[in-house]
């Protein structure tokens, strides 16, 4: 059994729905339902009774889960003592927002006066995971931009930022001092791909089903703008080319730069980078 069809098989068996566990995992669901059936078969044994509305775990399964989270919890201390043994300890960190932001700068010096031995990796990511990967494995602790589905993990709120839509220069509306969501309604705005988190789509989207085309990364989205006139939303202050306007939106909820980490985690290293965030976002 490898550990990661074994985080696959604990995803599934928390969710209890293989849609809702590929989501956390950030895949798609064909290749997570293979995974699946391939443990069952090294198994011999069915480890869910599955339906039209999700799954349940067989008797057997509930036996692999309670095993296959001591055996991941297992590894995880063995990497961290192998890590220490040779005097090196790495952590992920998982990023997804702008990269000139002062509280950034103000957080990667204040990490490396605390801990000058840890190695720490970054891993940038797209607009199609909020998490950074966070949730399979990819990173030990992120920083990204809240409200996204937050079942299992620990979110510390750093900062809140007000929004705005993101236009054209020449768009009417660029003229506005501020707009409303309703002002938009005829707009296309700017979709992420199926299966990105639904809270974080919808957020992006107004809080309602719109139309337009589909983005991984912000230079699309500002691309998509360009060509297409079509619309987004984006935090304000930040330096865009002189062919876009942001123009605040007055009744849109701000938003959060935040520091995530699995729930439970009880890595010292990830406990006091999020301290250490708290403090230099709120600078």
């Amino acid at each position: 059994m490898e550990l990661r069809t074994l985080r696959y098989f604990v995803a599934v068996a928390e969710e209890l729905h293989f849609g809702r566990a590929a989501t956390r995992l950030h895949m798609s669901q064909p290749p997570l339902s293979r995974a699946i059936k391939q443990l069952e078969a090294e198994v011999g044994v069915p480890l869910f009774t599955r339906s039209t509305t999700g799954a349940t775990l067989t008797a057997v399964g509930t036996v692999l889960l309670d095993e296959a989270r001591a055996l991941l919890d297992h590894a995880d201390r063995v990497r961290e003592r192998v890590s220490a043994a040779a005097g090196v300890t790495t952590v992920t960190v998982g990023i997804l927002g702008d990269g000139t932001d002062p509280g950034l700068a103000r957080l990667a010096a204040a990490y490396r006066r605390h801990h000058p031995r840890v190695d720490i990796r970054i891993r940038d990511t797209d607009l199609t995971d909020p998490t950074c990967g966070l949730r399979a494995g990819l990173v030990d602790v992120a920083l990204t931009r809240a409200p996204f589905d937050e079942r299992a993990l620990t979110v510390r709120t750093l900062r809140s930022d007000p929004v705005g839509v993101v236009l054209r220069a020449d768009d009417p509306l660029a003229r506005r001092d501020q707009l409303r969501l309703a002002e938009l309604d005829d707009r296309r705005w700017f979709q992420f791909p199926q299966g990105t988190d639904p809270v974080w789509q919808s957020y992006w989207n107004g809080g309602r089903p719109r139309e337009g085309p589909v983005v991984r990364a912000v230079q699309e989205c500002l691309q998509a703008v360009l060509w297409n006139g079509t619309v987004g939303v984006a935090p304000l202050g930040h330096d865009l080319p002189a062919e876009f306007t942001v123009v605040p939106l007055i009744d849109m909820t701000p938003s959060r730069v935040v520091a995530v980490s699995n729930q439970g985690d009880t890595n010292p290293l990830i406990r006091s980078f999020v301290e250490i965030a708290t403090a230099a976002y709120r600078r």
